[in-house]
């Protein structure tokens, strides 16, 4: 082939034409496609303008999650994370997100990867279950609430009658300070009701502030119960009433007689 036949195969180069025609100097079309909102790339073609707060359309898509037999419809961005779906049912469930586990055409899904690129569409269903350790640690937590609120509520009890019985130790002491003598049996029966609290007390296992609360009311028993040993003492001092003679009643009354012998 020579060098005439291969100047009449090479193409022809036209001209490009342009929506808006191009001056010197300037954009095409005399700042027009500004008005309309679009700029000019490299190559000549025309495309919407880009702005700072110009944000990419992203279509929202409804999703139904099973938890359980309960259905739950999401609806949220398509390129959310599957994380992101997790805090929007931890709102509806009541679950954490760390203690949910999401399933998606039976597969786990981690909290990083994106609905959109494992393929979650519109309309698409996921299951949700529970972690098992999660649901251990949440159960033994519920347990020890439980026994914390039963702890709480017996040294509340305990309270209230230890306060009951300090009320009668203050009634007690201001009698025999007065110079009265009270019934001992009155002053056991006080302090066997003291100890009956304390071997309460010793049986309730606490931890926290309830712990310190149990402490509280022991050393309340036990300081009651050692003014009542005092109280033992100085009750037994208190002088007996003198018994007085009756007319009459010459047995009550001691009579000495002294017989003197005298020697002849």
């Amino acid at each position: 082939m020579n060098k005439a036949n291969m100047l009449k195969m090479k193409p022809k180069v036209t001209g490009v034409s342009f929506p808006y025609p191009i001056k010197c100097g300037g954009s095409p079309g005399g700042g027009s496609e500004a008005a309309a909102g679009l700029e000019v790339r490299p190559c000549g073609m025309y495309v919407q303008k880009r702005t700072k707060d110009t944000k990419p359309c992203v279509p929202n898509i409804n999703v139904k999650v099973k938890y359980g037999s309960y259905f739950h419809e999401v609806t949220l961005s398509s390129q959310s994370s599957f994380g992101e779906l997790k805090k929007i049912l931890a709102g509806k469930i009541g679950l954490n997100p760390h203690e949910q586990k999401l399933i998606f055409k039976e597969k786990e899904r981690d909290s990083k990867a994106f609905l959109d690129v494992v393929g979650v569409k519109d309309g698409s269903k996921i299951v949700l279950i529970e972690d098992e350790l999660s649901k251990e640690r949440r159960i033994l937590e519920s347990r020890r609430n439980a026994k914390m609120e039963r702890a709480s509520k017996d040294i509340a009890a305990i309270r209230l009658e230890v306060d009951k019985l300090a009320k009668q130790v203050a009634s007690t002491e201001s009698t025999i300070n007065s110079g009265k003598k009270v019934e001992e049996l009155i002053l056991l029966n006080l302090i066997e009701s003291l100890m009956i609290q304390l071997i309460k007390l010793d049986g309730i296992s606490a931890d926290g502030e309830i712990k310190l609360q149990r402490r509280m009311q022991v050393k309340r028993a036990q300081k009651y119960i050692e003014i009542l040993d005092l109280l033992k003492i100085r009750n037994s001092d208190v002088s007996k009433p003198q018994e007085q003679s009756k007319p009459g009643n010459f047995a009550a009354e001691r009579v000495v007689i002294a017989t003197k012998w005298e020697t002849f």
